[in-house]
């Protein structure tokens, strides 16, 4: 798989680098409060000490425009695609140790089928944020180069993530929300398949 940066310009479809913010006291106060499992991942929606931070106020100010948002984190170790999930609004994670983000788009879903070999593979160095776009395919961080685990702040929208909303499906689309502003594809290979979600990615359930 061939792996490039977030700094590259085919990225410009994804995302961008976050620019103007100091992530130090951030990264440092995530090392402190979070653990990183070296054999699964964890996801936290919202932690009350990465909250507190003073670039916090910033994202939620510059970033979201003002918007309520939420800083959480996904941390542990990962090698496999195993789903891609979308939102409603951007997503901006900033990684404390070299991370890989596999992405895709959401136009190029066809009647409810995301082709793996789509996916491209971008490098996010520790220390640097990206913001992804709405519509940019995503999920868990995979290990960087020579990376045993890693952490990475999520920022997203106040709520996301959270309990999913009570509906009767009306559109193949309403299928695939596993929580609330969370709209999800799996791969069949995934727990997440297992678990009942929504099977939506063929060919290869992609390894880093």
């Amino acid at each position: 798989m061939k792996i490039q940066k977030v700094t590259d310009p085919a990225f410009s479809r994804y995302g961008k680098v976050m620019e103007g913010y100091d992530f130090t006291a951030l990264l440092d106060t995530l090392r402190d409060c979070s653990e990183k499992p070296l054999d699964h991942t964890i996801y936290v929606p919202s932690d009350e000490s990465l909250e507190k931070t003073e670039v916090s106020k910033a994202l939620q100010d510059r970033a979201y425009g003002g918007m309520p948002i939420q800083l959480g984190y996904c941390n542990g170790s990962n090698h496999l695609l195993n789903c891609l999930e979308y939102h409603r609004d951007s997503e901006v994670d900033i990684a404390a140790d070299d991370v890989i983000l596999l992405l895709g788009k959401q136009d190029e879903i066809e009647n409810g089928v995301y082709s793996t070999d789509k996916v491209a593979a971008f490098l996010l160095p520790a220390g640097m944020g990206v913001e992804l776009y709405a519509t940019t395919l995503h999920y868990a961080p995979c290990n960087g180069p020579e990376e045993e685990g890693f952490r990475v702040v999520i920022v997203l929208p106040r709520g996301t993530n959270t309990d999913k909303p009570e509906y009767e499906p009306q559109c193949l689309e309403d299928q695939w929300m596993t929580a609330r502003n969370k709209w999800l594809l799996a791969h069949a290979e995934s727990s997440e398949a297992a678990s009942g979600a929504y099977v939506g990615l063929t060919g290869e359930n992609l390894r880093v």
